[in-house]
C-alpha cells in the first residue's frame, strides 16, 4: 500500500502543532482525555508543592519536585503535540482546499425556463447570496460559485482545486457526471447549474470542517477503549491513594519495634510521579492521534471520510462489494470482433453494425464505430439524402438502430433483438444462440445484429480484468474478506468475469434493489459492508452500507448518501480504504498492547524505591530492595528516570502513531499474535532498558 509521499514533520505545522499544545491545556478541552486529564491535575498539584516550598525556603527535596513537575507537564504537552501534529497535518490540507473558495460572483438566471444561452436573462450576484433552488449560468472561464446539478449543457470543469488533479472532467446534465462543486472553474463551453446547498453548508466547507478535525467525533471502539483506560486509571488512583497510609503505618510500626532503621513515608510528588507512571499514559496520550492520522491518511489518498467511524468500519469490513466495470476490469466494453452468421459477409456485418451505433452514444456503440472504420476501412458517409431515421440506444429497448433504404438494421441484447425478429416474422439460425453463448461463457458481451427478419451475426465485445486484481482479492481473503461483484450482465458473462478476477461471489443482473437486498442480507448475519458508487441509483444503497464510498464525478445524492467521497472517482480505491481502516485499528491494538506492557518495568522501577528503606536495619536495605533488579541508583533516580522515560516514550511513538503501523494482509488471530510479540514483548523489554539508560544519565549529572 503506498502513499503519496508527504513529510510527516514540516515546520509549518510543527510550528503549529507546538503552540496548540499549549492552547489545549484547557482543563476544558483535557477533562475529554481522562487519562491526561488525571496526569495534568498531578502536574498542577506538584506545582503548587514546588510553590509552596519556595516560599516557606524549604530546599531539602526542591531538586527534585521540580524536576518531577517539569516532566510530568511535558507529559501532558508531549501528548497535545501528538493531537496537534495529526490535526495540523488535517488544517494544513484543509488551508489547500480555502484556496478553492473564491470571492466569485454568480449570474443568477431570471426567466429559467429558457433554453440554450440565448435571451437568458441573468443578474450578477456575490455567490454567498445564493440559495438553494437558484440556477445559475456559468461559461467558460468562469468559477462555479456553489455546489450544484447540471441541469443543462455539458462542459470541461477543472476541478484540480479539489482533487489535486489538473486533468479536466466532463460535467453535463442527466446521468451520473451532473454534480459540480463551488470553486471549480467551467474551462470550455457552458452549463446552467442548479444549486443544491446554502452557503456554509457546501461541499468544501464540511470537507474543510472535517479534515480539521473540528467535526470530528469519537468512534465506538475509540469509546470503548476510553471508558476502559478510565476505569484502569480510577483503579491505579484508588491503589496509590491507599499506599499512602498503608506506608505511614509500616513506617510507624518499623520504628516502634526499635530493631529498625529510621525510615519515611514517600512524600506527595513521589505518589503522583507513581500513578503517572502506572496509569496507560503511553496509550492515553496518542489514541486521539491515532484516530486522527487515520483520517489523514485518507486524506493523503484524495479520499475525505465524513466521520472517524467510516475509518475504523472500513477497517473491520466482512464483506466487498465492487462494481465489475471502472473497478475489476478496465472500463467501457470494447467491440473486438464481427462474427457473421451463415451466408453473411463479415464486411456486411461490419457496415451494418456500424450504421446500427451511430446513434448509440455509448461507450460500445463508439468502439463499435472505430473497429469498423480501422478493420474494414468503412468511414462516415453522407446520410442526409437517404433520409435516415436512427434509433438511440435506451436502457428500456436495450437496441439501437437506423431505418434507412428500405431496412430496419438493429443491434442490441441477444433478447432485444430476437424479440425484434419475431414481431417481423422472421427465423432465428440456430448458430446465432451457439454464438451468444460461447462469448457469454469467455466473459465477453455479445450484441446481435440484425436486418427486419435477418440475424446479421453478433459483436464481441470484450471486458479486460485489470492487472494484478486477482493478487488483490487473495489479500483480501486472507483478511477474511468476502469480494462480491456487482454487474448488470447476464449470469454466464458474469461468472467468465468473476472467474477470471478471482472474487468470491457474483450479483448479476443486478438493479438498485438487488443491491440493497444483497447488502441486508450480509448485515442480517451481522457483517460489516462497504460499496462503492456514482449515480443517484446507488444513493439508497450507499446509505445501507457501513461503508459507502461515493464518487466525487457522480451526483450529489450518492455524495449525500455515502459516509465517504473518493475526490479522485476512482472505484478501485475502495480496496485501499479497506486497508487503511485495518491500518488504523492494528496501530490502536498495537500502541494500547506496548502501552499497557511497559507500566511493568515502571512498577519495578518506582515501587521498589519507594519501599527500598522499609524494614530496613541499620546500613542495609530493606526487602523491597530486592525487586530493584534494574540496580537503579538512588531511590529519587528511579522515580526520576521512570517519569522522564514515560514522557519520552510518548514523543518517540508520535511518527508511528502518525504513519500508523506497516500494514500486512493478515488475519485477526494472526495480528494478535504479532502484537503480543512485538508490542508486548518489546513494551516489557524497552522501559527496562531505557529507565536504566535514563538512570546512569541522571546520577552522572548530578540530577538525582
Amino acid at each position: 500500500m503506498s502513499e503519496k509521499a508527504k513529510p510527516l514533520f514540516e515546520l509549518t505545522i510543527v510550528k503549529r502543532a507546538i503552540k496548540d499544545s499549549f492552547i489545549k491545556l484547557d482543563p476544558r478541552k483535557m477533562v475529554k482525555n481522562p487519562v491526561m486529564f488525571v496526569v495534568e491535575v498531578g502536574s498542577v498539584f506538584t506545582t503548587l508543592l514546588v510553590i509552596r516550598d519556595i516560599v516557606q525556603g524549604q530546599t531539602q527535596d526542591l531538586l527534585f519536585t521540580v524536576q518531577i513537575t517539569l516532566w510530568l507537564w511535558f507529559t501532558v504537552l508531549f501528548a497535545n503535540f501528538a493531537e496537534a501534529m495529526a490535526e495540523g497535518r488535517g488544517k494544513a490540507q484543509a488551508d489547500t482546499l480555502r484556496k478553492a473558495k473564491t470571492d466569485t460572483v454568480a449570474n443568477r438566471i431570471i426567466n429559467s425556463n429558457s433554453q440554450g444561452i440565448d435571451n437568458i436573462k441573468t443578474e450578477t450576484i456575490p455567490a454567498p447570496k445564493l440559495r438553494k433552488g437558484d440556477i445559475v449560468l456559468v461559461k467558460a472561464g468562469e468559477f462555479i460559485p456553489g455546489d450544484g446539478e447540471v441541469v443543462e449543457g455539458v462542459s470541461s470543469v477543472d476541478e484540480s482545486a479539489i482533487t489535486g488533479e489538473s486533468a479536466p472532467v466532463i460535467r453535463e446534465s442527466g446521468g451520473d457526471r451532473s454534480a459540480v462543486t463551488g470553486g471549480t472553474k467551467v474551462l470550455s463551453d457552458w452549463i446552467k447549474i442548479k444549486i443544491t446547498s446554502n452557503p456554509g453548508e457546501t461541499f468544501l466547507d464540511r470537507m474543510i470542517a472535517l479534515v480539521e478535525g473540528a467535526e470530528r467525533q469519537k468512534t465506538p471502539n475509540e469509546i470503548a477503549l476510553n471508558i476502559l483506560l478510565a476505569g484502569l486509571t480510577i483503579i491505579f488512583l484508588l491503589a496509590v491513594i491507599t499506599l499512602l497510609p498503608y506506608a505511614i503505618y509500616s513506617v510507624r510500626a518499623a520504628s516502634d519495634s526499635g530493631g529498625f532503621a529510621t525510615s519515611s513515608a514517600p512524600s506527595v510528588t513521589v505518589l503522583v510521579a507513581l500513578l503517572v507512571c502506572l496509569i496507560p499514559t503511553t496509550i492515553g496520550g496518542l489514541l486521539s492521534a491515532i484516530g486522527i492520522a487515520g483520517m489523514d491518511r485518507l486524506i493523503q489518498y484524495n479520499v475525505l471520510a465524513m466521520s472517524g467511524r467510516a475509518v475504523e468500519a472500513a477497517g473491520d469490513v466482512n464483506t466487498l462489494l465492487l462494481d465489475k466495470t471502472g473497478t475489476i476490469t478496465l472500463g467501457n466494453r470494447q467491440a473486438t470482433e464481427f462474427i457473421p452468421m451463415p451466408n453473411i459477409s463479415e464486411a456486411e456485418l461490419a457496415n451494418a453494425a456500424q450504421l446500427s451505433s451511430l446513434a448509440d452514444e455509448t461507450p460500445e456503440g463508439r468502439s463499435i464505430v472505430v473497429l469498423a472504420k480501422t478493420k474494414y476501412n468503412l468511414r462516415g458517409r453522407e446520410l442526409a439524402s437517404h433520409e435516415a431515421h436512427f434509433i438511440p440506444f435506451t436502457a428500456q429497448t436495450r437496441m439501437s438502430g437506423v431505418d434507412l433504404n428500405g431496412s430496419s438494421i438493429r443491434k442490441g441484447s441477444y433478447d432485444a433483438v430476437v424479440a425484434f425478429i419475431n414481431s417481423n416474422k422472421g427465423a432465428i439460425p440456430l448458430e446465432l444462440k451457439t454464438t451468444v453463448e460461447r462469448i457469454a461463457s469467455q466473459g465477453g458481451t455479445p450484441l446481435v445484429v440484425a436486418d427486419k427478419n435477418k440475424a446479421l451475426g453478433v459483436i464481441y465485445l470484450k471486458d479486460i480484468v485489470k492487472g494484478g486484481m486477482k493478487e488483490r482479492f487473495d489479500q483480501l481473503r486472507k483478511m477474511g474478506i468476502k469480494t462480491v461483484m456487482i454487474t448488470g450482465d447476464n449470469p454466464l458473462t458474469a461468472a467468465a468475469i468473476a472467474r477470471e478476477a478471482g472474487v468470491d461471489d457474483f450479483l448479476a443482473e443486478a438493479k438498485p434493489q438487488d443491491k440493497m437486498d444483497l447488502i441486508k442480507r450480509e448485515q442480517a448475519q451481522g457483517k460489516l459492508v462497504a460499496m462503492t458508487g456514482d449515480g443517484t441509483n446507488d444513493a439508497p444503497a450507499l446509505a445501507q452500507a457501513d461503508v459507502g464510498v461515493a464518487m466525487n464525478s457522480g451526483t450529489m445524492a450518492a455524495k449525500e448518501a455515502g459516509n465517504m467521497v473518493d475526490l479522485d472517482s476512482n472505484p478501485t480505491k475502495l480496496i485501499e480504504v479497506v486497508e487503511i481502516g485495518k491500518q488504523l485499528l492494528m496501530t490502536r491494538g498495537a500502541l494500547t498492547t506496548f502501552s499497557i506492557a511497559n507500566d511493568v518495568a515502571k512498577y519495578f522501577a518506582i515501587i521498589p524505591a519507594m519501599f527500598s528503606t522499609l524494614y530496613a536495619l541499620s546500613g542495609t536495605t530493606g526487602p523491597l530492595a530486592t525487586l530493584n533488579v534494574m540496580k537503579l541508583a538512588t531511590p529519587e533516580s528511579a522515580i526520576l528516570s521512570a517519569v522522564i522515560f514515560n514522557a519520552l516514550i510518548i514523543v518517540a511513538l508520535i511518527p508511528l502513531a502518525l504513519r500508523g503501523i506497516k500494514y500486512q494482509a493478515m488475519g485477526a488471530a494472526a495480528i494478535l499474535r504479532r502484537n503480543l510479540l512485538i508490542y508486548g514483548l518489546g513494551g516489557i523489554i524497552i522501559p527496562f532498558v531505557g529507565i536504566k539508560i535514563i538512570d546512569l544519565i541522571i546520577v552522572a549529572l548530578g540530577l538525582a
